[in-house]
């Protein structure tokens, strides 16, 4: 991880990186190293793993493994109000739906449920507006090409360009952060709106 904020007290310098241990019983005797997913084998994992501050005589109980997240082809199968399009009473979210990343995850659950909702009312969701960062990835992952269908996280590219005239006013290397500010203000405006169209 980047050690940003975490000064050594030895140097007074931040290290290169750091190692996030994540408690894994409750007798706190174990813990997890997170984000060391490798292809390394077993025993060259416990040699470099020992070389890291802290762990030089450290007891592994498990050693890192690449694993792969199971999706849905959600191009063919899912609606961007995220129905089974078979199954319209049936909503897929998180990474199951596509998306990929914990905040990602979070937000098409909070979608899938409010859609959930309109429809335990009778009502046919709305789809968050494309301009949304909920939005432009649930469109995306509803609307990418299916034979090159691969999860994705929340970016600027997935959002709708800015109008041609308005980019060359800001100026395409000048200004990215005014771009993005822009994105941002019609992203909030829109979700507000949505909202307040979408309650009860």
């Amino acid at each position: 991880m980047k050690p940003v904020g975490l000064t050594d007290p030895r140097t007074g310098r931040w290290p290169y990186a750091v190692v996030q241990l994540r408690q894994e019983n409750l007798r706190a005797d174990s813990y997890n190293l997170v984000g060391f997913q490798n292809h390394l084998k077993f025993g060259e994992q416990a040699r470099v793993l020992r070389l890291i501050p802290g762990l030089e005589n450290a007891a592994f109980l498990r050693y890192g493994q690449i694993h792969r997240n199971t999706y849905i082809d959600a191009p063919n199968l899912l609606t961007e109000t995220l129905q089974l399009r078979a199954h319209p009473s049936v909503l897929i979210a998180g990474q199951l739906s596509g998306v990929e990343g914990y905040t990602e995850s979070i937000a098409s659950g909070l979608l899938a449920g409010r859609y959930a909702a309109a429809l335990a009312r009778g009502i046919q969701p709305t789809p968050a507006p494309r301009v949304t960062a909920n939005g432009s990835l649930t469109h995306y992952i509803t609307h990418a090409e299916s034979k090159r269908f691969q999860p994705a996280n929340i970016t600027f590219d997935l959002l709708p360009p800015l109008e041609e005239d308005l980019r060359r006013r800001i100026g395409d290397k000048k200004d990215k952060k005014e771009r993005h500010r822009i994105q941002c203000d019609r992203a909030l405006a829109a979700w507000d709106q949505w909202l307040t169209e979408s309650a009860d």
